[in-house]
């Protein structure tokens, strides 16, 4: 099979096993890919598209930590990465830790960028859950560390989220509040939910959901805004930076939030409420807003769903894919059929590099691979969910079900 399944097979590609052989090669390719990325002398290389390390030394929280997280998942898959895993958390421990946070960026063993970031340390607690997950012998004292660095400093109780960053003295940078540090710190609290089975941390998951997905979606037809000051209110003007605060609203975030909200949904006994048809309506609006004329999803759009930034990049069909799996295991409607196929087939046809392994980051305007925003291929991270979410039984990412997909 050329590509991830035929487009006229009936029923549904997560029943079909050749689709299915499909996307576990696709994981085991990019496993094997992201392999090289080890350096020697601690943390991990960032990697050209030929799987060469880029020139720049520096090492980012987010980036340490998905490493991590990436290859405890292939350890549960069978496709072994425990030594990976082992040799993020020395790097985390050696290089990253500074004092009682994780500094941002690293370059070898020293920190050249001390901020403490909201974003960097809930990645920091995925880590800890992950690595625990598969054993090792350092990953519940990381969830610990994590969880009193993120409740001290970063919890907000009043609101129930996850508040500003910090520079080295654990001052405040601004007073600027994000959304996007709040999704991930879902994704690491049910993590470490699913690795301890300790329900503070579902209960925080669900307050974080509580506000973005029971109150500012259904208040902005169903768009997530991004930005907020102090005390929580929409700032509607931010304009901040391009890659981790860019104006707007983002698709591919709804889509990310929708997946996770319906985990935290399966992790908490899929109670009698309305979290499966906000996940739809979430990844409805963002693929009616995000999907472009030509294909794949644009990056931004306004409060009002205009296209603000039209780059198409590789994460937001990876969360598209993800959010469409989960739809799909709990109710079989044709239209996340036809969505889960649509956006599969572009991202065959676009962003797998079938020849090297791993996905390119970003297209041009011809649909053609380009570095414009990102350099080499930023991380295994979003791509690698992609496959193992529609393989995992359930709805859960992180459990010990994941499917045997050995090379």
């Amino acid at each position: 099979m050329k590509g991830p399944g035929p487009a006229d097979a009936p029923g549904f590609w997560l029943d079909d096993d050749a689709h299915r052989d499909w996307l576990a090669a696709d994981a085991l390719r990019q496993f094997e890919f992201f392999r090289k990325a080890l350096r020697k002398d601690g943390g991990f290389h960032a990697l050209d598209w030929k799987g060469k390390p880029l020139r720049s030394k520096l090492q980012e929280l987010h980036g340490t930590t998905r490493m991590i997280h990436a290859y405890a998942l292939a350890e549960l898959c069978g496709a072994g990465g425990a030594e990976i895993v082992d040799h993020g958390m020395k790097y985390l421990a050696q290089g990253h830790r500074d004092g009682e946070g994780w500094a941002w960026g690293v370059e070898g063993s020293a920190p050249t960028d001390r901020r403490r970031m909201a974003y960097g340390h809930v990645f920091v607690l995925l880590a800890g859950s992950s690595a625990h997950l598969i054993g090792h012998p350092d990953g519940q004292a990381l969830i610990e560390q994590a969880t009193e660095v993120l409740t001290d400093h970063f919890w907000e109780e009043e609101p129930g989220l996850f508040g500003p960053d910090f520079g080295p003295d654990w001052t405040p940078l601004d007073s600027y509040r994000g959304m996007n540090a709040n999704m991930h710190g879902v994704e690491a609290l049910l993590a470490a939910y699913e690795a301890t089975g300790w329900e503070h941390y579902l209960r925080r998951a669900g307050s974080i959901l509580a506000f973005f997905l029971g109150r500012m979606a259904p208040a902005h037809g169903w768009r997530i805004p991004e930005h907020y000051t102090a005390d929580w209110s929409v700032d509607p003007g931010y304009d901040g930076d391009p890659m981790f605060r860019p104006a707007g609203t983002t698709p591919g975030h709804s889509l990310e939030f929708a997946r996770l909200l319906l985990q935290h949904w399966d992790l908490s006994g899929r109670p009698e409420n309305e979290a499966p048809s906000v996940a739809h309506d979430l990844a409805q609006q963002a693929l009616t807003d995000g999907w472009a004329e030509e294909g794949g999803l644009i990056y931004t759009v306004g409060l009002d769903g205009t296209p603000l930034l039209p780059d198409r990049y590789w994460w937001p069909v990876t969360e598209g894919i993800g959010v469409l799996a989960s739809l799909i295991k709990l109710d079989r409607q044709e239209v996340y059929e036809a969505w889960y196929r649509r956006l599969w087939t572009f991202a065959h046809a676009h962003f797998i590099d079938h020849k090297r392994g791993g996905w390119f980051p970003a297209l041009d305007a011809r649909g053609k691979p380009t570095e414009s925003q990102f350099k080499g291929k930023p991380d295994i991270y979003h791509a690698l969910q992609a496959t193992l979410y529609p393989l995992a039984p359930g709805l859960s990412r992180q459990g010990t079900a994941l499917p045997v997909i050995k090379p």
